[in-house]
């Protein structure tokens, strides 16, 4: 049995994450390596300490401090369950390490708990992983020369309000916007002033809705916002009206130019059986109908 014990404690002594033992009194019965080098306190500073004299002094991202009101392993030990919790411990040299805990009881031959273990692992690179999915998701749904939504975020958002239409009749509104003449502004100052055209738009648009809305990039000076809890089109115009006036009065002052554009909009509430392709396609034909209006027009219907 001494030899099966020592070929165990061997496996667990070389494991990556960290693993210790309490007994009932939890006092450190056992620390490997993996826990000497996550926590920097060797083997010889742990043993026989109790955790409760908040050697690794357990806190989560609130500052609540575990060790002495919710102890993990004083849990397990009293309802013999296992408990997981992602919290930041003290490093012997002063800093905190974000990991995962992993709590069990430890049982003898009659099923008698004698003790916990717990195993953890620095939680690091599981931060940073999610830190790098958020960015890239963010990526993947960002217009990158204006910085609001692009069309792959405005399609999931149009079948989620259709949805929420469908499910609730929760009322939504859309407008599909055209910047005027926009080839016109290419051609005469050229791209770099046409995409600061663009950004000009794309804030003012930003900032004359409400923040609960939705506003994107559809596609080169188009672009789609979706107004929730528009109950008709009058309340449609009048945010539609409000946007074009603002676009209308903003201007780039380029040395001794100023640059202003004007933009057409075609707005439609939406309807019982409507699809993401069906409300578009509405609201840019509305569009089209504010050019042929003379620009600078908002039709709704």
């Amino acid at each position: 049995m001494p030899e099966e014990e020592d070929f165990y404690k061997s496996i667990i002594d070389n494991m990556y994450d960290g693993v210790y033992f309490v007994d009932r009194d939890r006092v450190i019965t056992y620390w490997n390596k993996g826990a000497e080098r996550i926590t920097g306190y060797a083997a010889s500073q742990t043993l026989g300490r109790a955790c409760r004299d908040n050697l690794l002094n357990h806190v989560t991202a609130n500052g609540v401090q575990l060790c002495m009101t919710n102890c993990p392993l004083a849990a397990v030990m009293e309802h013999g369950d296992e408990r997981e919790a992602e919290v930041f411990l003290h490093h012997a040299n002063g800093h905190r390490v974000p990991i995962v805990i992993r709590a069990s009881p430890i049982r003898n031959g009659k099923g008698e708990i004698i003790g916990a273990v717990e195993s953890f692992s620095n939680n690091t690179s599981m931060i940073d992983t999610r830190s790098k999915l958020r960015a890239l998701r963010r990526a993947v749904t960002t217009d990158p020369l204006t910085g609001i939504g692009n069309r792959k975020l405005l399609e999931g958002r149009l079948t989620a309000a259709i949805a929420e239409y469908q499910n609730s009749s929760s009322a939504a509104g859309l407008l599909f916007i055209d910047v005027d003449h926009f080839k016109l502004v290419n051609d005469t100052f050229g791209h770099n002033t046409g995409d600061m055209v663009l950004r000009m738009v794309t804030q003012t648009l930003r900032l004359a809705l409400r923040a609960t809305d939705t506003v994107g990039r559809w596609g080169g000076e188009e672009f789609i916002a979706i107004l929730y809890e528009i109950q008709d089109q009058v309340a449609l115009g009048a945010a539609a009206e409000k946007v074009r006036t603002l676009v209308e009065c903003s201007r780039l002052d380029l040395h001794e130019k100023r640059l202003a554009v004007t933009i057409s909009i075609g707005g439609t509430v939406l309807q019982p059986g409507d699809t993401p392709e069906l409300l578009v396609q509405r609201a840019d034909a509305l569009m089209y109908r504010s050019k042929q209006a003379g620009r600078n027009h908002v039709t709704i219907g």
